[in-house]
Order: structure tokens, then sequence, then C-alpha cells
């Protein structure tokens, strides 16, 4: 098996798919593993399985430890090989003996896995290991896995542990099925801080994908714009532009700073960010929530460290507010072996599942990620049903921006932003306006923002959205250097909000443009 071996940078703070796959063949693809010996493992299997019309002969029920981390000599014993007994006696696998008279998969009836609430998380590192070759550099003598990541390689039967081993998948563009030649399994875990948050994640996923995921997604940069870390803050740059073209609504914040605590996240359908070291900002005001379905991922080296905490680190936390799925890393996994998030958005929007999408973003398996959610979630496949645009006439707002943006996508800049206000204008649509206005701030033209931000504001009826675009439209009138316009309007926000918790963000504005005088000192 070809292992990764070149040096990498650490991560040190801390046709469409819905015509290929149907739902009966991705059931007939998919087996469920949970823990005999944890409360609740076997009903949630069977919940999950029962949502999906997964056979119930694709059940699997092994004795495991019941803590996350678990050692190598665990993990094959309780694990690996169980499972491969198993797939060899359920004909899952067509087996084949190599040169070296070592087995060899030719072919797998299953591509996906779901491990369940109770199955160990992670593999912790061992001194020495049988058929193992350590290479003296950054991830060669690293021996630690996620149990996830390691279980793609099943159908490889390796010794080989050391470093991480290339993942055939990355970057495809196909059907899981559609693979040929390389055995890999697309491991997810439907995990998370309690059982009832599973169950919920599971009739979630399900109930978004009969008509799509639907609201606006917020992108958090870090500002990094030089050396290797520069690497994530393209990947967010890219998934914000790609968004937008397939009309979606993103806030984007390119400034190294998190979104504030207090800052009005609604309707957040999808969050990516990355590079605080555990969950801050908005995910830890008592009443936020995301939208049903949503997705959302920070990028942090232990991210997924522990997944029974709602806390603790970034995954946790997301699911116990409402998130359905995420990605995450249960060791130090450097940076350019994280998901890459633009690769990742890219193929949920064109209808992949999510197990096909994150393992299509890793360049690596038999490694630290971890993804957590239904493998086979589609949260954007109804976008390509050919009975979609039956549905779509009775159009909200998020709806209508898609349609929008799917009719005049071939549009140049200049002409598809003059469509955009004049659809918007007459529609009433906020979220349009809104976004067409953060779009033009972001390329510089400022007095065009405010203006559509001041228009997009004057639509929205509730508070939440208000403010949030006044906050936007205080940042470019600033940029437009126009310092008391931008002053009215905080004057005008605290007066309509004096004492809310985003009033907190319009006051330290206030402060920072306007600072008091410092008093003087008598000699």
């Amino acid at each position: 098996m070809t292992r990764i071996l070149s040096a990498l940078l650490l991560l040190s703070l801390g046709g469409s798919a819905w015509a290929a796959e149907s739902g009966v063949e991705l059931a007939a693809a998919t087996i469920v593993v949970y823990n005999r010996n944890a409360l609740e493992s076997a009903g949630l299997a069977r919940f999950y399985a029962q949502a999906r019309g997964i056979p119930n002969d694709h059940l699997i029920g092994l004795e495991c430890s019941t803590e996350e981390e678990i050692s190598r000599q665990e993990y094959d014993a309780t694990i690996a090989e169980p499972l491969r007994k198993i797939f060899a006696e359920q004909k899952w696998w067509t087996l084949g003996i190599d040169a070296s008279e070592r087995p060899v998969v030719r072919s797998s009836r299953i591509r996906f896995v779901a491990m369940i609430r109770g199955m160990p998380l992670k593999i912790r590192y061992t001194v020495s290991y049988p058929g193992d070759r350590a290479e003296n550099n950054q991830v060669g003598t690293q021996n630690q896995a996620g149990v996830d990541s390691e279980l793609a390689t099943l159908g490889l039967f390796s010794r080989q542990i050391s470093g991480p081993a290339n993942n055939p998948y990355f970057q495809n563009f196909r059907p899981i099925a559609e693979l040929e030649g390389a055995p890999i399994l697309l491991v997810c875990r439907l995990d998370a801080p309690t059982a009832a948050i599973v169950r919920r994640m599971i009739s979630d996923a399900v109930e978004t994908e009969k008509n799509g995921l639907w609201g606006r997604a917020y992108v958090d940069g870090a500002d990094h714009n030089s050396g290797g870390l520069a690497e994530g803050d393209e990947w967010l740059r890219k998934v914000a532009k790609d968004l937008r073209q397939s009309g979606v609504p993103v806030v984007y914040d390119a400034g190294p700073e998190l979104f504030p605590a207090g800052f009005p996240m609604s309707d957040c359908a999808l969050y990516y960010g990355w590079y605080a070291g555990g969950v801050a900002g908005p995910f830890t005001d008592p009443g936020f929530a995301f939208t049903r379905g949503a997705i959302a991922v920070h990028i942090h080296s232990f991210s997924a460290n522990t997944l029974r905490a709602a806390d603790a680190n970034w995954v946790g936390p997301l699911l116990a507010k409402g998130a359905a799925a995420s990605l995450g890393n249960v060791y130090e996994p450097f940076l350019q072996l994280t998901a890459h998030l633009d690769i990742f958005n890219d193929r949920l929007l064109h209808g992949f599942t999510l197990a096909e999408s994150a393992y299509m973003s890793m360049r690596v398996v038999s490694w630290m990620n971890v993804t957590v959610g239904d493998p086979l979630y589609r949260p954007y496949a109804n976008w390509l049903r050919i009975d979609a645009k039956r549905e779509s006439r009775k159009k909200n707002d998020w709806k209508m921006y898609r349609d929008f943006a799917v009719r005049n996508g071939r549009l140049d800049a200049e002409k598809y932003r003059t469509a955009l206000r004049s659809a918007a204008t007459r529609a009433g649509n906020g979220a349009m306006l809104e976004d067409l206005g953060a779009s033009e701030k972001e390329s510089g033209d400022f007095a065009a923002a405010a203006k559509d931000l001041e228009a997009a504001r004057s639509l929205y009826p509730k508070p939440v959205d208000r403010a949030r675009t006044a906050l936007a439209e205080v940042d470019a009138l600033l940029s437009a250097r126009d310092k008391p316009g931008a002053l009215a309007l905080i004057g005008k926000m605290l007066s309509a909000a004096p004492a809310t918790a985003v009033s907190a963000l319009f006051k330290k504005l206030e402060e920072q443009i306007n600072p008091a005088p410092t008093p003087e000192v008598s000699p």
C-alpha cells in the first residue's frame, strides 16, 4: 500500500449522483456496525436501518470496548478481523490471492459503513507492530488513527500502519459504485454526545432530503494569506464562491477573528470555518440552533478528539446545536491531510452522499479523519431531480435564488448583478439583495454594497436579519469612508434593540469608530 511520505505543515493549534444511485441501491451497499456492549447502540442501529431501508442481515453487532480510544491490538481483534470474517462469510467480497499468496478483494458489494454510537472512535499509538515499517519524517512515524479511517482500508489486508495511505477516491467525481480496482470502504459515524442527538441526526437527514437543504451559509476564514496555512483560507474562499454561484446566500468573513458571540447567525444551513481550538462565537449562544439537516465543519487538529461532550472541541458541540453532519480529526492530521472543504462542498452541491463527498475530499485514509453523520445523506440531490421544477413552483426566498442562479449563471458579472438586483427588488427578496451587497463589498464596490444592503435590511421582517445586514452595511459605509453614515446606522440599531445580544456588537463598533476621549491627568 503506497503511503504519503512527504513533509507536511502541522496544524498546530491544538451526470448526477442522484441518477446514478437510487436509495434502494445505496441501502443494499451499506452495513451498520454497532457495539453489543454499549447501551443503546443496538437500538440506534435498528433505528437507522429502518429509516434507510437497510436489510436486517446488514446489521452487525461486535463485542468491543466501550471506550472511545482503544489499542491497535483491540482494533484488530474486536473490529477488523471479525468484520473481514463476516465479509467473506456473507460473500460481500469476491476474494482472490495475489502473487505473494495474500488475500485480494476483487470486488465488493458493500461500499458504505455506518458506525453507530458506542463503537470506539480512535486507535492510540503503538510502539511496535509486526509488518509495519515507519519512515523518518513528519507523518511516517505516526501510527495512531481514527477507527473509521483505518476501517476504510479493511479490504487491503495491510500490516502497514505508520503514516497515511493514499486515497484512490480523492478528487473523484463518480459514485463510489463506479470505482473499480480499489476496495475502499466509505466509513461514517452516527455518533454524538447523546443517543437522542443521534436519532435526531438520522431523522433530520432523511426528512431534509425530501425537499433539499435550504438556508444561508456562513463561511469563516482566518486571514492566512502566506505560507502553508494559506491553503486553508483558499479552500474557504472557493467554498463561498461556489455556494454563491449555486444560489446559496453566503455570509463570508475573511478576517482573522471568528464570528463573535451574539452575531446574528440565522437560518444557518451550512457552516465552514477553521483554526480555533474549541467551540466559540454564536455556537455558544443559548438561543442558537442550526436549521434542520445542516452541515457544519470547523477544521482543527483535534476537532473530534471526543464526540461524547457537548462543550469540548468542535464536532460534538456543533451536533448538539442541531447540525446533522460534520467532519473532524481525532488526532493531529496536518493541514493538507484534512478534508479539502472546497471539494467536499462541491460534491455535496452536485448531489453526492455525505460519505462520497467526504472521501472525495480526503487525500488519505488510514489517518486521523472522521466523518460524522448519515453516510447516505444527500442534502442537495433534490436539486438534480427532474421533477424538482414542479416542487419549486411554491417558491420561497431560498428557492428563488437557486432558480435565478441556474437561469442566469452564464451572464457576465455586471449583467448578473444588475439582473439579480432587479429580480430581488421586484420579489422583495431580502436574502438575494443581502447576498448581492455582500458580493459587492467583497469586490470593493462599497457604495453599491451599502445601498443594496440597506434595501435588503428594509425588506427583512425579523430583527435578527436586519441586525446582521446592518453590521455588513456599517462595514461597507466605513470602507466607503462614510463615518457619519455608519455612526447614524449604529445609533438607529441601538435604539431599536438596546438590550439584545447583538447590541453589544454595535456598541463595540461605535467605540472603535468614535472612541471616548482619554481623560486628562492633572499634574
